[in-house]
């Protein structure tokens, strides 16, 4: 593609709108396809649900559990999508997802801004479309969390602080739309994960002002009214969730989710210094083939005062989530922004021989790794329908690195990247694709339909509900059958099988299920069974549905699913 073609196209706001489409294309399919996931994405969205059903917009919950972890913006922007697109009673998983999307779309599109204003609107284009082609960006794009939306937030902070900065080492007075972005982008990722936007954008502004020697730059950031920005954005909620929960939420947060999370492996999501290093070139994938090119260009160009800020939002952030010893594959996505802007600055000049060779030669290693990872899933988990989409997925994956490997050897780099960009983008839609159809892997989607065809699921009519269920409490389930969903062992089942309602019980609660049910002098009767894996525990998983024995509704064929 000649320079021409591009540039036509990527002029203007045309770069970031472009590099904004070009995410939603890398993260529409898992939107789509995927199934709701256990456990975080289904609670998040169950929580949401919640709100909407009971109209209280300040406590979270989950079912009766506070959920004091988090704090309210992602489930309000999830609140808001939902209400305008479709209704909890539905379901859906996908509404939920929708905030996750457009906060990765603002991502791409903010970098894009900050590269097309500093670098050129070819290379803004590309910092911006190589973070949303990102695997970890584009497949968080696809989930019902914070991380994605809070990525699109710092990756904006950080974008309008790069140009006060710059603007101020000119001596150019900066720009107040410039300051405005920062404060309002710090305020709001403060209300999706409270401290994490603070503390890169924080880390930044102590590692210039201390390379720099330099603290007079930090009076341009506009604190009179940026605070009281905060206070307006901040407080209500503050004092709203403080006065709902008597001080509860700050307890929890901060002492019972923030603080072990700082100083040992919680929730067994523990691993060394260096593990987010190891596995960046598997989570940077396309995009992979630059990294090398853009850790030779922070150190030759570390003078530069792009390259500076670059280094110093990257580098402080990414050693503290090194060293917290609670590790989990995104929490270093806010500093992504960062790295590719790096390779964008890359290609703004011709790459050495280690860089090309090295990167080519990487980007191919990451390719293989992640086909053999399909093949795995393929092996252990997939049924013929999945071998259609493993194949496209390893296909996609290896041209991606062979073709944009070729390229850059042969110094074309940005065909390379455009190259490795496509085939990735496909790669990831076809992965996508996969994951749904290891059925194993979707134990809840098919507990619900394994009712459904039975006749025996609540919203059907033909029994009263809620559902019982006995050994298996994951979320998915939950948001997938609602808020009154009992979550038992095998004597609640029991109960509520005498009770007259469905049940479903897992094979290590079966003993006592049986015992309980003899002892009420009641009797049941299997209408389907269910075989898979839950991936949340390493276990698999054996679960029988129950109707009461008085009803006669429809059963499955074989008795099974």
């Amino acid at each position: 593609m000649t320079r021409p073609n591009l540039d036509r196209f990527i002029v203007g706001w045309r770069g970031p709108l472009l590099a904004a489409m070009l995410t939603l294309l890398a993260g529409l399919p898992g939107l789509l396809l995927l199934p709701p996931l256990d456990r975080d994405e289904s609670r998040f969205a169950q929580a949401t649900s919640q709100m909407l059903e009971s109209g209280d917009y300040i406590d979270i919950r989950f079912q009766d559990d506070p959920r004091w972890k988090k704090p309210v913006g992602i489930y309000w922007a999830q609140a808001a999508v939902v209400g305008l697109v479709s209704d909890p009673a539905d379901r859906a998983i996908q509404p939920y997802r929708i905030p996750s999307l457009l906060g990765a779309m603002l991502a791409a599109a903010a970098l894009a801004w900050l590269g097309s204003a500093t670098l050129g609107h070819r290379a803004g284009f590309l910092a911006g479309a190589m973070l949303g082609a990102t695997f970890l960006l584009s497949t968080e794009a696809g989930i019902a969390k914070t991380d994605a939306l809070l990525c699109g937030l710092i990756t904006l902070a950080m974008a309008a602080l790069a140009r006060i900065y710059l603007a101020t080492r000119d001596d150019i007075r900066p720009s107040r739309l410039h300051k405005l972005l920062f404060w309002a982008a710090l305020g709001a990722s403060i209300l999706v994960k409270g401290p994490i936007g603070p503390m890169v954008i924080g880390l930044t502004l102590i590692s210039l002002s201390l390379w720099d020697r330099n603290i007079r730059w930090l009076g341009r950031l506009g604190w009179g009214w940026g605070i009281p920005l905060l206070a307006i954005m901040l407080g209500p909620w503050a004092i709203a969730i403080t006065i709902a929960t008597d001080g509860g939420f700050w307890r929890e947060a901060l002492g019972g989710d923030l603080a072990p999370k700082l100083v040992s492996a919680h929730e067994s999501h523990g691993a060394p210094p260096g593990t987010y290093l190891l596995l960046a070139p598997l989570l940077l994938f396309p995009t992979t083939l630059l990294l090398p090119a853009a850790l030779v260009t922070a150190w030759k160009q570390r003078k530069e005062p792009l390259v500076r800020f670059a280094i110093c939002w990257l580098v402080p952030a990414w050693i503290a989530f090194e060293l917290v010893p609670t590790k989990l594959v995104h929490y270093t996505l806010p500093t992504f922004g960062a790295l590719t802007l790096l390779m964008a600055i890359a290609l703004t000049k011709p790459l050495g021989r280690f860089s090309r060779w090295v990167g080519a030669a990487l980007g191919l290693a990451v390719a293989v790794l992640l086909s053999f990872l399909v093949l795995y899933g393929l092996t252990e988990f997939g049924r013929s329908t999945a071998q259609t989409w493993a194949n496209i997925t390893i296909v996609c994956l290896m041209m991606a690195a062979a073709i944009g490997g070729f390229m850059l050897v042969n110094r074309a780099a940005v065909t390379a990247v455009l190259a490795a960009m496509i085939f990735g983008i496909i790669g990831h839609a076809g992965l996508a694709g996969t994951l749904r159809q290891l059925k194993p892997l979707s134990v809840s989607p098919q507990l619900v339909a394994t009712m459904k065809e039975a006749g025996i699921h609540p919203a059907q009519g033909h029994l009263p509900g809620p559902v019982a269920i006995a050994g298996y409490h994951e979320p998915s389930f939950v948001f997938l059958t609602g808020r009154e969903t009992q979550l038992t062992d095998g004597a609640g089942a029991a109960k509520a099988l005498a009770e007259g309602r469905p049940v479903i019980v897992e094979a290590r609660q079966e003993q006592g299920f049986r015992t309980a049910l003899s002892d009420l002098g009641k009797s049941g009767r299997s209408v389907g069974e269910v075989r898979g894996h839950n991936y949340s525990n390493g276990d698999d998983v054996r679960l029988t549905v129950y109707a009461p024995s008085t009803y006669g509704g429809q059963q499955n064929s074989n008795g099974k699913r």
